[in-house]
């Protein structure tokens, strides 16, 4: 738990070793806005550096990585503060930091941290055996699940169940990285709860169940990808039989054990941070105590809102629960370390820091770039997000498509935005978050169980090479199908 801690601990020393020196001397808002405009294009650099650094130091130095990857998250985050401190100031500075860290990686870490520690606490036992269909029918079952307890929550769910079931294997990387496609990713297209970016739009006014007309899409990707699946792992199955290992190897095969849960009282608990999550969006809109933003003032603009101080105290309520009543037995099952959350939480803080100049300038200059087709706010969305937070980059096109002019479509807080340009948002920030590990979230905690549970991943680029073989077709065929010829049942 301290090594997860450890990265939000020296974030908020750092910030706030600035404050008294500053507390006085807050922009306005006008001034905070203006920086995008000013921000030159080679400020991304950072933030490059950080994506490079992720893709390649595992693979030129993974022992020195394993150990220093906070201290290059660091560095990283301060060659851009740095710099950005003495061209606009400590006071912005300060603030930029603040709110991308207060505002941003703090729910997504406590969120990530609930789902794992509870997730973590439930145990799948009994004879279960990798083959073709049995894999295919826990993707099919954490795909279905994602939309209704999110994305990360589905994942680590599944994960380890789907792990030890094809423990026997010796070829399954395959099975871990279409997980990730339809599990972590997706499968988190039907609901608010599946994905933050849905949720966000939630709260702007989107209906809760529109994102049900996203189900003609999911169903597409759903039958492309099962089938490449299921086409690979049966070769790959085979495979194995030839070379003679079975599903029955390392299982007592005179005793077959029913398959059942064990610490299922924890579904409580995820039930718990989903009503943390959902009281974030519902107590602004039902409670004047939470409406326009109340919360603690922390610095110039910035204010930590009541409604998300709910949500984090309620999902490490969740988890803080989870620990006290959950038998160590099961966890000791589920070979439960803290690894994984301590590894995205340490390079997460650095993306976070350095992505700060890439989503001013998206913010400042979304506007200008032409996107007035479907198709291509699908794939800017979609590709942005691959890289930069989904979250950010859903929001900054959803209010470039607000600003189009739509006569009819949705009501939104940003305006009137037609039916397939909200499509082409929503579907091109939770499908393509799956083009590379940083994408989204729960893709790294997948990856480190995995490699925990010694299985060896690829690497960032590896990783790309199978998303841009398997998933860039279909999103092609998204595209002709769905903005192109715009095929619709509804």
């Amino acid at each position: 738990m301290k090594s997860v801690l450890r990265p939000i601990y020296l974030a908020l020393t750092f910030l706030f070793a600035f404050a008294p020196a500053v507390l006085a001397s807050g922009g306005s808002h006008e001034a905070h806005e203006a920086i995008g405009a000013l921000l030159p294009t080679w400020s991304i650099i950072p933030f490059v550096g950080m994506l490079l650094s992720i893709a390649i130091c595992p693979l030129v130095k993974p022992h020195w990585w394993e150990k220093n990857m906070l201290n290059v998250a660091i560095g990283w985050s301060l060659v851009f503060i740095i710099p950005f401190a003495a061209a606009y100031g400590v006071s912005e500075a300060l603030f930029r930091l603040l709110e991308s860290v207060l505002l941003d990686y703090l729910p997504f870490i406590v969120l990530l941290l609930g789902l794992f520690v509870v997730a973590g606490g439930i145990a799948v036992k009994g004879t279960l055996a990798g083959t073709p269909k049995v894999n295919a029918l826990l993707l099919l079952i954490g795909t279905l699940l994602a939309s209704w307890v999110g994305t990360t929550g589905a994942a680590m769910l599944l994960i380890r169940p789907v792990i030890k079931a094809n423990a026997w294997r010796k070829r399954k990387v395959h099975i871990i990285v279409f997980f990730i496609f339809l599990v972590a990713n997706i499968g988190g297209s039907l609901t608010p709860l599946g994905d933050p970016p849905l949720f966000m739009g939630f709260q702007r006014g989107v209906p809760f169940t529109w994102t049900f007309y996203l189900f003609p899409m999911l169903l597409l990707n759903m039958i492309i990808l099962f089938t490449i699946f299921f086409l690979m792992d049966k070769h790959f199955y085979n495979k194995e039989l030839a070379e003679g290992r079975s599903p029955q190897d390392g299982q007592d095969n005179a005793v077959k054990e029913p398959i059942h849960i064990e610490g299922a009282h924890n579904i409580l608990f995820i039930a718990l941070i989903i009503v943390g999550v959902v009281a974030n969006g519902i107590l602004p809109k039902e409670f004047a105590f939470f409406a326009n933003g109340a919360g603690l003032p922390i610095y110039d603009e910035i204010v930590l809102p009541y409604a998300i101080i709910v949500e984090i105290v309620l999902i490490l309520l969740a988890a803080f629960l989870s620990l006290k009543t959950t038998k160590q037995s099961i966890r000791q099952l589920n070979e439960f370390t803290y690894a994984p959350i301590a590894e995205v939480a340490k390079l997460f803080i650095g993306i976070f820091i350095t992505m700060i100049p890439a989503l001013l300038i998206l913010k400042t200059h979304g506007a200008e770039l032409g996107l007035s087709e479907p198709w291509q706010m699908f794939w800017a969305t979609g590709l942005l997000s691959s890289f930069l937070d989904n979250t950010p980059t859903y929001l900054v096109f959803l209010q470039t498509a607000g600003a189009l002019g739509a006569v009819e479509g949705i009501h939104t807080s940003v305006g009137m935005v037609s039916q397939i340009m909200l499509e082409a948002i929503s579907t091109g920030a939770v499908f393509m978050g799956a083009n590379t590990y940083i994408g989204n979230a729960p893709n790294f905690m997948v990856k480190s169980i995995a490699e925990e549970n010694k299985i060896k991943m690829p690497s960032f680029f590896g990783y790309m090479m199978w998303s841009c073989a398997i998933l860039i077709p279909t999103f092609i065929i998204d595209t002709i199908v769905f903005f192109i010829f715009k095929f619709h049942v509804w």
